[in-house]
């Protein structure tokens, strides 16, 4: 079995474990932050800040994280905030012109991954404010839905939706979730690319290091890098993000109904205990194979989904 040992500080470890979310397992040895379940590779982080790879992909997982091995010597103190680095956005970035992407259905269960990237030019800024477009976080679902409609006929945008199918094929073959996102933006934003004539800047929601998500892309045939900017939050730093986070949600709403209505049951959101059980009842309705077709698989919830419903059909 290969086996890799990094250091990294504790800034990059949380960012590892968020990107390594959805593979979180519940058993931890004593010392350590989070163990990640891949399915050539087993990641356990200590609390010392060393982090150990272990698998026939160990190489592999751990060579993007390396770039950022080691805790960082004290600096003295800048004018920068924290979590500056050469990909920060300009201060005056939510006046430019800009393309946006984001992405929803990650931390979900049930439903597909959507990824939007939206272009939205200055002067339509305004207009845009007026629809109601601002950050997504503090909106439900009839809201969006209402603000979509709109949106998706006043800018240009790409929309990309990962099957559940697909996306636990490719998460078998050892694809994690943060390359995946990787692949998606990047295609998006380029599909956006080629729908308009001039934009001042690119701004993507970081979900990883912007090392980590350019190596993800390694082998691509187009990357886009010139002008590329990541920041955490970027829905509040530009309406474009804004504006692909809520066209991103809208689809991923549309789809998990659609997915309800063909299944004669209503997914929740999420990836909590009422999943579990929505899951069990799926399973004693469809059998197990169902969940592959509705859910993402590697998810905890479906083992916990499965022993639900063992134990409903066992006190029949």
């Amino acid at each position: 079995m290969s086996q890799v040992v990094i250091t990294v500080s504790p800034s990059i470890m949380t960012e590892m474990r968020n990107n390594y979310n959805s593979m979180l397992s519940d058993k931890q040895p004593p010392g350590s932050v989070f163990v990640a379940k891949l399915p050539s590779c087993t990641i356990t982080a200590y609390r010392s800040g060393k982090v150990l790879f272990q698998g026939s992909s160990a190489e592999t997982e751990a060579k993007p994280w390396q770039s950022g091995a080691g805790t960082p010597s004290p600096k003295k103190k800048t004018g920068k905030k924290v979590g500056d680095h050469k990909f920060a956005p300009p201060p005056t970035i939510s006046t430019l012109s800009a393309i946006g992407s984001d992405e929803v259905g990650t931390g979900d269960f049930f439903g597909p991954m959507t990824v939007v990237a939206a272009f939205v030019d200055k002067k339509q800024m305004p207009l845009l404010k007026e629809l109601g477009v601002r950050d997504s976080k503090g909106m439900k679902d009839p809201e969006i839905i209402e603000i979509a409609k709109n949106l998706i006929k006043t800018i240009s945008y790409s929309l990309l939706v990962l099957p559940n199918e697909k996306y636990n094929a490719m998460q078998k073959k050892g694809m994690n979730q943060g390359k995946m996102k990787a692949l998606l933006h990047n295609q998006a934003i380029h599909n956006v690319q080629k729908k308009v004539s001039s934009y001042d800047a690119i701004l993507v929601d970081q979900f990883a290091k912007p090392e980590v998500y350019f190596n993800y892309l390694k082998g691509q045939p187009t990357i886009v890098k010139d002008s590329v900017y990541f920041a955490t939050k970027a829905e509040e730093l530009h309406l474009a993000v804004a504006a692909a986070s809520i066209i991103a949600r809208y689809s991923f709403v549309m789809e998990m109904n659609r997915l309800g209505k063909e299944n004669k049951v209503e997914l929740p959101k999420g990836a909590g205990p009422i999943v579990d059980q929505a899951a069990a009842k799926l399973i004693q309705k469809h059998g197990e194979d169902v969940l592959n077709k509705v859910a993402k698989v590697h998810f905890a919830n479906s083992q916990k989904a499965k022993d639900l419903a063992e134990k409903a059909n066992k006190r029949r």
